[in-house]
Order: structure tokens, then sequence, then C-alpha cells
């Protein structure tokens, strides 16, 4: 079995895989390269934006902004993992992809898709903590708190994806190289296995408990704790700042949460292949889109420091 396995995946390395996506509606193809070359430029414009204000204007060192930060560095990194190869792909006759390069894609997809499930759950408690303990906010969300924070949802989200994409990998396709995506992504490549995939989706569906369904809890539990103290705001102005202190959040929650469970926590003989495709396009290219958008570009601290920075301005708060 051994022996199969490294002669399947000694062909592959050499010959790669096929990225079929789209390839038998060209028309298609064309509308989707200008599409999503268009929400990835602004991804990274929007994104970008964000890290850029976060460092150079003090207003805005604070917890909340840092993980902003922390969320738009980690967009612009997860669409990078994957929207250049689907471009290429899309605009042209070659749909391949190296082996180590669908390796690098799937390690990539997997681990910052990781990354953003626990961050959105550390964001979560940071606006818990600014609803519901706004006089001890500072003292408890201090800097080296943020740090190891942030570090806990960078360190879950790789270290996830460096137990699922080699089990992945691994799999026997028995010469299979035509992958029905335009992205190496964990599921199309378990739905190409020759073999009984049982174990390894009983594996992942375990370890998503920790980094998918866990962080959920987590948001859910936060936002009850917010509510309850938002009702307790006798006026209405403080409760609509509340609000709105929290509607971004999970407006994206919502928008994140809600693909990827429905494509990483149902059985691979219940995956449908299209609606995986189109799914993959909204979480790795509007989301991380619209994130800025929703978060801080219409926030008024991210206007002023706009204005700062492109010295519109005054230097006066």
């Amino acid at each position: 079995m051994w022996s199969q396995m490294m002669e399947t995946d000694n062909i592959s390395s050499f010959e790669g895989f096929i990225l079929v996506g789209f390839s038998d509606r060209p028309h298609l193809e064309l509308i989707l390269f200008v599409v999503i070359l268009t929400f990835y430029l602004l991804t990274l414009f929007g994104n970008m934006t964000i890290v850029l204000l976060s460092a150079l204007d003090s207003r805005l060192h604070t917890p909340m902004y840092f993980f902003l930060a922390n969320l738009s560095f980690l967009d612009m990194c997860f669409t990078t993992s994957s929207i250049p190869q689907m471009l290429y792909n899309l605009w042209g006759p070659d749909k391949t992809i190296s082996y180590l390069g669908c390796a690098i894609q799937l390690y990539f997809v997997l681990a910052l898709g990781g990354v953003e499930c626990v961050l959105l759950a550390v964001m979560a408690y940071d606006r818990y903590v600014a609803v519901c303990k706004p006089l001890h906010y500072t003292v408890i969300m201090h800097p080296r708190l943020c740090g190891q924070l942030a570090t806990v949802a960078w360190l879950s989200g790789f270290g996830n994806s460096l137990i699922m994409a080699p089990q992945t990998l691994l799999l026997p396709r028995c010469g299979h190289r035509r992958v029905d995506h335009f992205l190496c992504e964990m599921p199309a490549l378990i739905g190409m296995a020759c073999v009984d995939t049982m174990d390894l989706e009983a594996l992942a569906f375990a370890l998503a408990i920790f980094i998918i369904l866990a962080p959920l809890i987590l948001i859910l539990a936060s936002y009850g704790y917010i509510a309850r103290a938002v009702f307790r705001i006798k006026s209405a102005s403080g409760r609509k700042k509340a609000f709105n202190t929290c509607s971004s959040h999970l407006i994206v929650v919502s928008l994140f949460y809600g693909t990827i469970i429905y494509m990483y926590l149902q059985p691979a003989n219940t995956y449908s292949q299209d609606q995986g495709k189109f799914l993959t396009i909204f979480y790795t290219i509007v989301t991380p889109s619209v994130n800025p958008l929703i978060y801080t570009l219409r926030n008024k601290d991210v206007k002023e420091a706009m204005r700062k920075v492109l010295g519109k301005g005054s230097a006066e708060v």
C-alpha cells in the first residue's frame, strides 16, 4: 500500500494536477477573470490601507485596530495564496498546477482560513470587553495579551494545516490528476481519492470542532453577553453606539462562517462541486474585499487618520 502511495505521488509530483474549474464554460471564465481581478485589486488596496493607517496613526494604536490590522494582513495573504494561480488558469488554456504548487496552495488556504476563524473569535472577545467592561478595557486588553491572542490565532491555523494538508496530499489517487475545482482545496482533493476516506474525514471533522465550531461558540457567547449589556443601556444613543461597535464584526462572521461551515463540515459524498466553486469564490474573494468597507473605511477614526496621513486634516484630534 505504501509503495503504491509513493508511486502515485511520484507520478503526481512530476505531472502535477489539472484544475478543471469552469473550463467547460469558457465565456463564464472570461467574466470570472474580470470580476476576480477587480475584487483582488480592491482587496489589496483596502486591506493595505488599513494596515498602513493602523501603523502610521497613533490614534489607531488600540487593541481593536491591532486585531483589524492582523485581519487585513491575513486577508491579503489569504487571497494572494490562491488568486494569482486562479487568474492564470482562467485567462488561458493552461489549467495545470505543479504538485509542489498544489501542496503550497492547499497548506496556506487551510492555514490562513483557520487563522481567520480563531482571529474572529479573538475580535469578538475584544468587543465583549469593550462593551461589557468599558472601565477595565485598557487594563484587560493590554498589549501583551493582544499579542498573545494574535499569536494563538496564527499558530492554531498553521498547526491545523500542518496536520491536514499532508494527510490530504498522501491519499492514493490512482493516477487521477483532474481536480474538479479551480483551487487545490481539501474537499476537492479528498473527492479524487480512490480509497475510503472516512478516517480522514473524521479527523478533519474533529479538528474543525476546535478550529471552526469552538471559535464560533465563543463568538456567540460573547455576543450573548454583549446583547444583554446593550439592553441594559438606558439611552438610545448609547445602545446605538454599542450596536455600531459590534454590527460590522457580526456581518463578517456571518459571511465567513456561513460558507466555511457549509464546505468543511459536510460529508464529501454530499459535496456539490459547482456549489463549492462559487462558495470558494465568495469566501476567498468577496469577503476579504468587503471587510475593509464593513469594518473600518466607514469608521470616523479611520477617516480622520486617512485625512491626517494624506495631509488634508489637522494634526489635532
